[in-house]
């Protein structure tokens, strides 16, 4: 999935991986140790390794706990040299039959992302 941010990289970044603007948009709590991230959601936690990680472009992180060993979760971006608006695409790994419950429920995380980061 493709969105569009009028913010830098910089800034989308930021909101990728620090615990002060990951729990504005994406999950109750998070702990960050290392390379492990611990998000809790309703009180259950589900932790995911940073296996990739290139400041400012890309993030992917591997579930620990996923039924299939190559799901992750990637976050790339980049700078459309039209609009000069940052792409974000996440790509991510779900049920069949739960791919639209799965864009929606990214588009409505995204959503508050944005109106966190001043309308973004």
């Amino acid at each position: 999935m493709e969105f569009l941010f009028r913010s830098s990289p910089a800034i989308i970044y930021q909101f990728l991986t620090t615990p002060s603007c990951l729990v504005r948009w994406f999950c109750e709590g998070v702990d960050i140790s290392g390379k492990s991230f611990i998000f809790t959601w309703s009180g259950a936690d589900e932790e995911a390794e940073l296996v990739e990680n290139v400041e400012n472009e890309r993030l992917r992180f591997k579930w620990l706990d996923a039924d299939d060993p190559e799901e992750f979760l990637e976050y790339s971006m980049s700078k459309s040299p039209i609009t000069g608006e940052t792409i974000l695409m996440i790509t991510d790994f779900c049920d069949e039959g739960e791919q639209d419950d799965t864009r929606q429920l990214w588009e409505s995380q995204l959503a508050a992302m944005k109106k966190e980061m001043g309308g973004g």
